[in-house]
């Protein structure tokens, strides 16, 4: 038998176990992030999640207010270890004794923390820093562990959520493989680790991502997990997959048995659609982002669970991403638009979490505009309301890059007219991105920038 097909045989048998897992809910969960200027309470955005019904909550972070409104609710909550805290965590047992003491045993069992996340996607950064903090990820894993040991607390699993960057390939989902610069090093333990204590494997996955970039060759209905007839059959397993999801979860499944662990359960740490985004961000819209949701929702709800082709009838803790639209996050458009709500707790669109809900139920969504890429121009201006003070040090930054950013702004030549603060910085925030955008400059500027499809010069 060649390794290829004894690993789908593996695959194929170990889903039994999936079948039987009492652990694991098929309720949905929502992230709640904090990174906006004008959020709700603490105490009015756990009301929301109440009313979206979700099951579940995900923070990233450890805060105390939250955690002690949780107390006595039925939401089961996901925690985190920050990303700096790690190497500290990993050399000293007293230091994970005392963050087990301050976060979790302060507020447990009446906060139900059922998930200590240590650190965010930790292994999409590459810096030397964060190289130190990849050797250190698994050893504060073991050290969080066994202080819950220690005081005899079994149902709350320790994991790490993971990017789609983890991964070498992915396509087809058979050839799912872990980077070579982290396979042996990182994940080989993380794998054992979760292996021996039954916990699961986290990923932030996003069909969006993988659509965006690939519109020509993926279908937007195979993206947004819509029942249609399309479907792709993998070449080496004969799984056929009617939805990218679908794919992309089976990748990790492939990835992992191929290190020898075909046993370890999935969780979906974020998964979502932006419901709005920059011009040139296709198909970032309020119509698919409900419709990817909804779809969502009643997969990973439905009686039997679903599961995947390769692990049928396996439950998937899922947390959608995200409970706000947060307006302080930076890069492009759309990282400030995955919420269900508005910033000021306002429903972007209609969404009921328990499943319970069929799709005929919702009214009726805008109809989407941008599901094909924008052909026109874009320029980067200065945002309304952006303070002036800041905009000064912001056009300093732009103009100091060098590449030529700004030559057309020094006296006499041809845009030092006219000669005002908004003008000058409009000009150089077009000039930097469209310069710069290549190797990831986005067109925001800590809030200072915005896109239009108008011609400055005709303002």
């Amino acid at each position: 038998m060649s390794l290829f097909f004894y690993i789908t045989w593996v695959l194929v048998l170990s889903s039994k176990f999936y079948l039987a897992s009492a652990e694991t809910s098929d309720k949905i969960g929502i992230n709640y992030g904090k990174l906006g200027s004008n959020l709700p309470s603490s105490y009015q955005s756990i009301e929301s999640i109440k009313f979206l019904q979700a099951g579940s909550v995900k923070i990233y972070d450890a805060n105390p207010e939250i955690l002690k409104l949780l107390s006595g609710t039925d939401l089961k909550v996901s925690i985190m270890v920050q990303n700096h805290e790690i190497i500290d965590i990993a050399s000293k047992q007293k230091v994970a004794d005392q963050w087990v003491h301050d976060n979790v045993l302060s507020f447990y069992p009446e906060t139900m923390i059922r998930f200590i996340l240590v650190g965010n996607e930790i292994l999409s950064q590459s810096s030397e820093e964060y190289k130190q903090i990849w050797k250190n990820l698994v050893p504060a894993m073991h050290r969080i562990k066994k202080c819950l040991n220690a005081h005899n607390i079994h149902n709350i699993k320790v994991g790490t959520p993971l990017a789609m960057d983890i991964f070498q390939t992915t396509f087809p989902p058979s050839n799912g493989t872990f980077r070579s610069d982290i396979s042996a090093s990182v994940m080989e333990p993380l794998l054992q680790f979760l292996n021996r204590t039954k916990s699961f494997f986290f990923l932030d996955v996003y069909p969006y991502f993988a659509w965006s970039t690939n519109p020509k060759t993926i279908s937007l209905d195979f993206a947004l997990l819509r029942e249609t007839n399309t479907s792709y059959t993998d070449p080496n397993s004969g799984l056929v997959y009617t939805n990218l999801l679908d794919q992309m979860l089976d990748s990790v499944i492939f990835a992992m048995a191929k290190l020898g662990y075909s046993d370890i359960r999935l969780a979906i740490s974020e998964t979502g659609w932006p419901n709005a985004g920059d011009f040139d961000q296709i198909g970032a819209n309020i119509y698919n982002a409900a419709t990817y949701n909804r779809n969502l929702i009643k997969k990973m709800t439905s009686k039997p669970a679903l599961g995947t082709p390769a692990r049928p009838g396996s439950i998937i803790p899922t947390f959608i991403f995200s409970l706000y639209d947060e307006n302080q996050k930076t890069g492009p458009g759309t990282e400030r638009h995955w919420g269900m709500l508005h910033g000021n707790g306002v429903p972007i669109y209609e969404i009921d979490l328990s499943g319970n809900r069929s799709l005929s139920q919702y009214r009726p969504l805008p109809l989407a505009h941008n599901n094909v890429p924008y052909k026109g121009k874009v320029w980067c201006v200065v945002a309304r309301g952006a303070d002036l003070l800041a905009l000064t040090s912001a056009l300093g930054y732009a103009c100091g890059q060098g590449n030529g950013t700004c030559d057309a702004l020094v006296p006499g030549q041809r845009c030092y007219q006219p000669l005002s603060l908004y003008w000058h910085a409009s000009y150089a925030f077009s000039s930097y991105w469209a310069k710069f955008m290549g190797k990831g400059a986005t067109c925001y500027f800590n809030g200072l920038a915005q896109q239009t499809i108008i011609n400055p010069s005709e303002f």
